[in-house]
């Protein structure tokens, strides 16, 4: 997978200080979040979970809703589609960011993907192609995050805690760009969200970057092990307040293991 000079002119966009990234780090990055999402295994790039009503596509697993259907998390695949039609990118005539998802349920799903049909066949050529734009779109999402996450917050006082704690995970002391810490906020941005959704929150609570941010403790030495334990404790407080019918427990392990891999 190759990346243009685009992602890094994308990171550059919102923050004081410039990101230089060479298209090696980039593709480090792609590497894990799709390691993350889907295994890096093609079969993932079409997929639905068990007991949940949505598809997820691409390397990002987007979330995209069959017609009629709503949520409480942020559909991300037509903003995917919206991207990359600003981009030029060419799509299949019948795919546009305002098309529902062609599957109205897992079954649907699975039954297209063993018969092959030319719709599903179609959608797959077309993710498989896209990779270093839905890796572009992610990095774009997470420089708009930060204004995002200042703009839900009442005070500048939590403001500038959340900018403080943001800078520390992208950059080094020196002023470089922290490879690690750049994957990290990319990662969790699109795993979880900015966490300003109104929506993407139970019981009042949420669990996006802006719940983990704000939880992070600043003292800690190791700030990827700060980052993954704030993170933790947010994900298992979502678990605690779900509703038990969604038997998010589940995912408890799948999710810890992930955040395992920002600093072990």
């Amino acid at each position: 997978m190759r990346f243009s000079i685009v992602w890094i002119v994308l990171l550059s966009v919102l923050f004081a200080k410039p990101l230089h990234l060479t298209p090696a780090q980039a593709e480090y990055i792609a590497r894990k979040v799709w390691m993350n999402e889907g295994a890096g295994k093609d079969k993932y790039l079409i997929w639905w979970n068990e007991g949940e009503d949505f598809m997820s596509l691409g390397i990002g697993h987007f979330i995209w809703f069959p017609k009629g259907h709503t949520e409480r998390f942020r559909e991300v695949f037509p903003m995917v589609l919206a991207y990359m039609q600003k981009q030029g990118v060419v799509m299949p005539p019948w795919l546009t960011p305002q098309s529902d998802a062609p599957w109205g349920s897992r079954q649907e799903l699975m039954r297209a993907k063993a018969k092959q049909t030319p719709r599903y066949r179609e959608l797959f050529g077309f993710l498989k192609r896209t990779m270093p734009y839905q890796a572009m779109f992610m990095a774009e999402r997470m420089t708009e995050a930060l204004p995002k996450m200042e703009a839900a917050l009442l005070s500048e006082h939590a403001r500038a805690t959340v900018r403080r704690r943001f800078y520390r995970m992208l950059y080094n002391p020196d002023g470089s760009v922290d490879e690690r810490g750049l994957y990290i906020l990319i990662d969790y941005t699109n795993f979880k969200g900015e966490g300003t959704l109104k929506s993407e929150r139970y019981k009042g609570q949420g669990w996006g970057l802006l719940q983990v941010l704000m939880h992070m403790d600043d003292k800690a030495p190791n700030k990827y092990k700060a980052f993954a334990e704030s993170a933790k404790a947010m994900l298992d407080r979502r678990i605690k307040n779900s509703p038990p019918r969604r038997g998010e427990k589940r995912w408890r392990k799948g999710w810890f293991k992930r955040l395992d891999t920002y600093w072990k």
